[in-house]
């Protein structure tokens, strides 16, 4: 069953196309994304579908009867009730309904209200037909759903009676996700709904949204996100959409598969161009061959000429240097405290180092001071007490998620050369254009950039001063996917140390080196990155639940040395499975691979260009015979990591 289609949606502002013939469905249950450039249009289709604004032409269609909810970018709450009683309004009818069967019960309470026994069996009716409505709508189970809703969106230390005007913005918003998702409406629209979440949260939602068995419209810049929730993807580019079946992590092969067959053809057509060309440049003016040069040339003629395909739109391009290296030890925090006030530290106790080369992840909570540490680091406004030392050398660039380095008056152009007044202007505009700022946009106001401008504008900030020392605090906010792979790129290939807050899991998984764990009771260090720290994470909560299961006040005949021996048996065993298994889905990739490459050997023999060539054919059999042995190989191996997994199993 189809749930949602556009039919040839097109819209423009001013005179600015943003999207034209954008046909996209979304069927009964399905989870699809929409992915694309910032600008592209996504939020742009999503306000369309949800009766926001307008389209130019084309039109929605959806079944009458299914409910439809829609949570735009930053969304807030205007309310005067607490945080409880606001996600109680989603069930009002409910309650109403309630309210029906309590008065009805006390009705039946007094026998003598019903003089005549067919009334009071007629009136037993209606009371178990609206009892069996209140089951089915949740009458036993809502109160436990808004409670899992505040405790999931970390709301579970806010006392129920909190008022929500008391609440962040970014508060507000997650309120208004919750409120959204217990509507339960049969297409859930989101609008980049990561926003404000840690990692936590995330993983929660992420969870629930798994679960839903209604249909998901998603916008979202979280690759972790999107590779767990959605099954269908569409492109938002150059004002159309293309469709792509799967996760995001499937989207980026079948794109560039389909970049790699595109741009294989054109070259094919190309080559068949210039030698049609040629021959008929060659032999246009002989009189034995005009005709077969005015018929290539006619052929030439009628050929439907590809497009050389793009691989994107133009990309940002950027690295991170440094002027100087630093010494071996470069940040050491002892006994700590942050805050922004005396008195009221946020959190105290700190104790931690970091050396040349490291790149390390801090993540917890919201909340829990995060960013207060960085900033105390950074420029030491919100240290409260404790030691921060720098090692020799050392210098600090800082990127605040706050953005309150750019000054707001300023043009792009200015906001960059003002710091580096005896540099050139096109060497300026160079930089500048690096981060997709070219042309006029060099002279828009900074306070008119959009968030993502803003991040690219910070950045170029950031690469020019050449630090040895980034802190960055959530540098992926506002950046598209594109953007982001850049980033990435660059800071993997950054010669100095790298300190950071994110709360985009893919990004700490490539970039970090260590991970620390900020919580109230101080700091836990995990060497490894973003999938080793969930991994041992959860191997040490195991741990100690199974202690707890097995203290003596609870099984006094069992030892708990032997049961946690036991248990991290198994952990081990399960771990080499799993690399077994790692293992074993590479060499197949290798050997379908290799069969491939086989193949296509064994057909390039047919060709008359290698079998009437001897010298060729002899390159292309030797290489066939190289691959065949790195198949054996690989064969062999397979079958020896086969039977090892057998004998863990």
């Amino acid at each position: 069953m189809i749930m949602l289609q556009t039919n040839k949606i097109s819209k423009s502002f001013a005179a600015e196309l943003i999207l034209s013939n954008i046909s996209i469905e979304v069927k009964l249950g399905e989870h699809v994304a929409l992915v694309g450039r910032n600008g592209a249009g996504k939020s742009t289709l999503l306000k369309i579908i949800a009766g926001v604004i307008s389209a130019d032409s084309g039109e929605i269609i959806m079944p009458k009867d299914r409910k439809m909810g829609y949570l735009p970018q930053n969304a807030t709450l205007n309310s005067d009730k607490s945080i409880y009683n606001e996600l109680l309004t989603v069930f009002h009818s409910l309650i109403a309904l309630e309210k029906k069967l309590r008065q009805m019960e006390e009705k039946m309470a007094d026998p003598g209200r019903f003089p005549d026994q067919k009334d009071y069996e007629q009136f037993l009716k209606s009371y178990d037909t609206l009892l069996a409505e209140y089951k089915a709508k949740g009458g036993y189970t809502y109160q436990a759903e808004i409670r899992s809703v505040l405790n999931g969106l970390n709301f579970s230390r806010y006392p129920d009676d909190t008022p929500v005007a008391n609440l962040s913005g970014g508060q507000k918003t997650r309120l208004a996700l919750g409120k959204l998702l217990l509507m339960k409406p049969d297409l859930l629209i989101l609008d980049e709904p990561t926003n404000h979440l840690d990692i936590e949260t995330l993983a929660w939602l992420e969870g629930y949204l798994q679960r839903y068995t209604g249909s998901v419209l998603i916008v979202s810049h979280d690759r972790y996100f999107l590779d767990k929730i959605v099954t269908k993807v569409y492109e938002i580019a150059g004002h159309t959409a293309r469709k792509y079946n799967g996760n995001y992590t499937r989207y980026l092969e079948l794109r560039a598969a389909e970049y790699a067959s595109a741009m294989k053809n054109y070259e094919k057509q190309q080559k068949e161009i210039a030698r049609l060309t040629d021959f008929v440049q060659k032999n246009i003016v002989r009189a034995s061959t005009t005709k077969r040069a005015q018929s290539k040339r006619k052929q030439l003629e009628k050929m439907d000429v590809m497009e050389k395909p793009r691989d994107d739109e133009k990309s940002a391009s950027f690295s991170f240097g440094i002027d100087r290296q630093s010494g071996r030890d470069v940040l050491s925090v002892s006994d700590l405290s942050v805050g922004y006030s005396p008195g009221s530290a946020m959190i105290s106790g700190l104790n931690f180092q970091i050396s040349r080369r490291e790149r390390v992840a801090l993540v917890g909570p919201n909340g829990i001071g995060k960013s207060t540490l960085l900033k105390a680091i950074a420029d030491g406004s919100t240290r409260l007490s404790g030691d921060i030392r720098l090692g020799s050398h050392v210098t600090i660039g800082y990127y605040d998620q706050e953005q309150v380095k750019l000054t707001s008056n300023k043009t792009v152009l200015n906001e960059l050369w003002d710091d580096y007044p005896l540099l050139p202007e096109k060497e300026i505009r160079s930089v500048l254009g690096n981060f997709l700022f070219s042309g006029d946009d060099v002279a828009k106001i900074v306070s008119q950039l959009s968030g993502g401008e803003k991040a690219r504008l910070m950045l170029a900030k950031l690469m020019m001063r050449r630090d040895n020392l980034l802190i960055l605090d959530e540098p992926t906010n506002h950046l598209d996917l594109d953007s982001k792979e850049i980033l990435e790129a660059a800071l993997t290939d950054y010669p100095g140390t790298i300190f950071f807050v994110s709360h985009d899991r893919y990004f700490i998984n490539t970039i970090a080196t260590r991970v620390l764990e900020l919580s109230r009771e101080g700091i836990v260090n995990y060497l490894g990155n973003y999938d080793y720290y969930v991994e041992k994470k959860a191997e040490m909560e195991e741990i100690d639940a199974l202690e707890a299961q097995s203290s003596p006040s609870k099984q006094p005949s069992e030892p708990p040395a032997d049961s946690k021996s036991q248990f991290l048996k198994d952990k081990e065993q399960k771990k080499q499975k799993r690399q077994l298994t790692r293992s074993i889905e590479q060499l197949e990739a290798d050997i379908n691979k290799l069969e491939t490459q086989i193949d296509e050997y064994e057909q390039s023999l047919l060709t008359p260009e290698v079998y009437n060539d001897t010298i060729k054919a002899k390159e292309v059999q030797k290489q066939m015979e190289q691959k065949k042995k790195e198949l054996d190989e690989r064969l062999e191996k397979w079958e020896e990591l086969q039977l090892s997994l057998e004998e863990l199993s």
